[in-house]
């Protein structure tokens, strides 16, 4: 199974998805340590190093597919084209496809959440909440072919382990 995370910046994805990898034998691709990784190798951050890493884990996430594995996609997915990539590997894959979407629907606790993170991740500086705010309005509502696949929302409010049980139920089910 293909699963893709989806998700503002500081919405709680990486735990989630480190958490569902383990609980389901799931290899996590992770977009943000590839981005870092092509710019510690020394390519301009004026390029599209955020493309280039959707198309690395793409290509990570498809081998790990190959060899009879889960594999979770640990990005943003804003955009309709970002999410269909994603519809398109699991046609090419012949695997089910599944959305998980998180959301911090108190605005507080998600600026506290994104504030107070840090990944250490060379090269890829944490967003600002400026940037959060920006992106949110830049975030499409579902459509084209992604809206078709199964997708659960998640809001990082309730603890996480209910949310961890919601999506495991959805997920599995």
């Amino acid at each position: 199974m293909l699963i893709a995370m989806a998700g503002l910046p500081g919405t709680g994805k990486s735990t989630i998805a480190g958490i569902l990898g383990g609980r389901l034998n799931a290899s996590v691709v992770s977009v943000d340590p590839i981005e870092s990784a092509i710019l510690s190798a020394g390519i301009d951050d004026d390029q599209p190093t955020g493309l280039a890493a959707y198309l690395v884990a793409e290509t990570i996430a498809a081998a790990v597919l190959e060899s009879g594995h889960h594999v979770i996609v640990d990005a943003v997915n804003a955009v309709d084209p970002a999410r269909e990539q994603w519809v398109n590997l699991a046609q090419r894959s012949g695997e089910s496809l599944k959305f998980v979407e998180i959301l911090c629907s108190d605005p507080v606790l998600h600026r506290e959440r994104l504030e107070s993170r840090y990944k250490e991740l060379p090269h890829v500086d944490e967003p600002s909440w400026h940037a959060v705010e920006q992106s949110l309005d830049e975030y499409s509502q579902w459509g084209g072919p992604s809206a078709t696949i199964p997708r659960i929302r998640l809001d990082s409010v309730n603890s996480l382990g209910t949310n961890i049980d919601i999506a495991l139920a959805f997920l599995e089910g």
